[in-house]
């Protein structure tokens, strides 16, 4: 029998007719992913979904989707389905994250010459019969400062073209190494510089932790005067209301907006201001755009459905059906060194070393490899997955290595994962028990054995007393529940470590209370994503 796909958002006739070509039965209503109620009513039948935006994924969704083996979103965004429901119930959630890379570069500079220009306002004012030639003077792009946050995809497009018109091109993006700024012609600056020497600044990175309110109140005031701010990313990097009044008070000279904090934007602060330039979201909407997404997702359902071939999925490895039985815990452990050194790690990293010791240096390498990558790489970019981490780590100019041996150790197989900086190197060891869970057994040489958890808290400092008690108080003075605790160090008298597993998430003032006592040289509160049971 034949696999039965539903596509309940508008995709484009070619892309139904590839799952048609493949043998296929496709079920092509567009409207459906509109109304919930027939969605559930009907998912059940289904043993692939094709959406866009519109469609809803939810939790319920996926429960009463008895037969569902795989979500495909046309597109790069991932928000409207629930991965974590998807990836407990064995549904592969795909994505499409390279198809409209070069529409949403090319808004941002349709949308910097915009604002450079006026020509939104130009054009309503000439349509309304005024002709105001001397009310708007606009400024050239050539020879101007380009400061471009986020150096990836999207961002390196940006750069390319901001080239082309002879702008200067500067660059920040913590993960992007010096050959691979200078092989692109940008400047490699960090924030600061940044908002002080552009004449332009956009973004171009996702919004996660750690770029939230980027631009804020803070840096804004920092800018050069008579800067000019696009966004054409994510809402919530930029604080809008603090934009609106430095747009008002002439220190910022304009602003040019895709996207917004809360969308659909009904109301904005940066509505109905001068030089203001805005947009409904339409980063992605041309019609090459969303005709290469819908095609890929066809064709990348299509192989998964029909062969097993799973490509950019966000929830699942690129591994056979009898290696995953094996190596699924190794990959969970490779994917969790990786992202503790990725919180850790805020400067550009040069190199990772992977070394695989014993029974593990025998698996597939390039899966556990692109776990470790992909984990290192989710701190700036929570969508990437292990198909496009090691192709950004690539294009950051990131050196991997692997090396594996023998049996070399007490551990029958452990993985050790090392980042190379300008300044440091940092390093984190791992294995996998008869009980089939990850633990970290090493970290900057120092032994241990922890467990891993969705909350932990990591701190250094001197082996000295008062340590233990310090932490104990103060987590639960904060009312932080530790359920487990696990010390480490080199020496007597010298560098130790501590690593907790904590039943919720750190609060910050928490963190800064710790910070205040004077004991520890680092504390960082860590996440990481379910493991397995």
């Amino acid at each position: 029998m034949a696999p039965k796909v539903l596509v309940s958002d508008k995709l484009s006739e070619t892309a139904v007719q590839i799952f048609r070509d493949r043998g296929i039965d496709v079920d092509f209503q567009p409207d459906l992913g509109k109304d919930k109620d027939r969605l559930l009513a009907v998912i059940d039948q289904y043993d692939g979904l094709a959406i866009r935006s519109a469609t809803k994924v939810t939790e319920k969704i996926i429960k009463a989707a008895k037969n569902l083996k795989v979500v495909g979103r046309a597109g790069i965004g991932v928000d409207n389905v629930d991965k974590e429901a998807a990836s407990k119930k064995g549904v592969i959630v795909m994505n499409t994250p390279f198809g409209n890379m070069i529409t949403t570069a090319e808004h941002a500079m349709a949308m910097m010459f915009a604002v450079a220009r006026q020509i939104p306002e130009a054009n309503a004012s000439t349509q309304v019969g005024k002709w105001e030639k001397s009310k708007f003077m606009g400024v050239e792009l050539t020879g101007k400062t380009l400061g471009v946050i986020g150096a990836g995809n999207i961002g390196g497009i940006v750069c390319d073209r901001a080239l082309g018109l002879k702008m200067k091109v500067i660059a920040y993006d913590p993960y992007l190494g010096q050959e691979k700024a200078d092989k692109m012609g940008v400047e490699k600056v960090d924030l600061e510089a940044l908002l002080t020497r552009s004449d332009f600044i956009t973004l171009h990175v996702p919004l996660t932790d750690q770029t939230r309110n980027i631009l804020s109140r803070e840096n804004l005031l920092k800018t050069k005067k008579g800067v000019r701010i696009i966004n054409c990313a994510r809402g919530g990097l930029v604080d809008e209301i603090a934009l609106s009044e430095l747009l008002q008070s002439g220190h910022i000279a304009g602003a040019a907006f895709d996207v917004f904090a809360v969308e659909p934007a009904i109301e904005n602060p940066l509505f109905n201001l001068p030089n203001v330039v805005c947009t409904p979201h339409l980063g992605a909407a041309t019609t090459e755009a969303q005709e290469n997404v819908a095609l890929q997702v066809a064709e990348q359902m299509s192989d998964y459905l029909l062969t097993g071939a799973v490509s950019n999925a966000l929830n699942m490895p690129s591994v056979t059906a009898e290696e995953a039985n094996v190596m699924g815990p190794w990959l969970l452990l490779a994917g969790h060194l990786g992202n503790f050194i990725g919180q850790l790690t805020d400067e550009p990293i040069k190199a990772v070393n992977i070394l695989y010791d014993g029974s593990v240096s025998k698996m597939n390498l390039d899966a556990l490899n692109c776990a470790a990558i992909s984990g290192i790489m989710k701190r700036v970019n929570p969508d990437v997955n292990m198909v496009s981490a090691p192709v950004i780590a690539k294009e950051r100019g990131i050196q991997i290595s692997t090396t594996n041996q023998d049996k070399s150790g007490a551990f029958e197989g452990y993985i050790k994962v090392t980042v190379v900086t300008d300044t440091r190197e940092r390093s984190i060891a791992g294995t996998v028990f008869s009980d089939k869970k990850p633990r970290f057994i090493q970290i900057k040489g120092i032994n241990i054995d922890a467990e891993i958890a969705s909350n932990m808290l990591y701190t250094t400092n001197k082996d000295v007393p008062g340590i233990i008690g310090a932490l104990g108080l103060t987590l639960g003075t904060n009312g932080v529940n530790i359920a487990n605790f696990t010390l480490g160090r080199a020496a007597s008298g010298g560098e130790a470590i501590a690593l907790l597993s904590v039943d919720s998430r750190v609060p910050a003032p928490v963190v800064k209370q710790l910070k205040e006592t004077g004991l520890f040289q680092q504390i960082k509160p860590l996440n990481f994503e379910a493991t397995q049971s």
